[in-house]
């Protein structure tokens, strides 16, 4: 098992790192060439940018059983098709029950943006150390969870 993070705009690469080497679960951190990313733990790939470009790399590198960080729920959906497990950075696990429910949302929300012409929504709200301490606990307790199992 190992854990990919989506890392371009991942705000828990620390907290994945932190809980990943207490587990000794080694860690790859993907991001494309215009996002400058070092690590004393994790292999770095830096991937070409394009698009998806580095959601398909990730995607490439994964294997059953690994650990996907991801707040992209096309590559979750990728992810669990290949019977990996894919956490948002929030800490939620996206799962067979959940993603297609996800995917019809995000879809839903794209038309509506389009048919008023408004090409964007506001950003989400600003991240709490709160909300880094919620992600910990479950990233790890997923991580436990799936430790047991093999």
């Amino acid at each position: 098992m190992k854990i990919l993070v989506d890392a371009d705009a991942c705000p828990v690469v620390r907290q994945i790192e932190e809980i990943a080497e207490r587990h000794s679960v080694p860690v790859t951190l993907l991001c494309d060439t215009n996002h400058v990313m070092r690590s004393d733990y994790s292999e770095v790939r830096t991937i070409e940018a394009g698009a998806d470009s580095v959601d398909i790399a990730l995607i490439n590198l994964l294997r059953a059983g690994d650990i996907v960080v991801t707040q992209d729920y096309g590559v979750a959906a990728m992810a669990l098709g290949k019977k990996a497990y894919a956490v948002h950075q929030n800490g939620w696990e996206y799962t067979d029950e959940n993603i297609d429910r996800l995917l019809m949302e995000r879809h839903i929300a794209k038309k509506a943006r389009r048919a008023s012409k408004k090409n964007h929504l506001s950003g989400p709200r600003k991240r709490t150390e709160e909300d880094n301490e919620v992600f910990k606990a479950r990233f790890e307790a997923l991580l436990l969870r799936l430790l047991e199992q093999y």
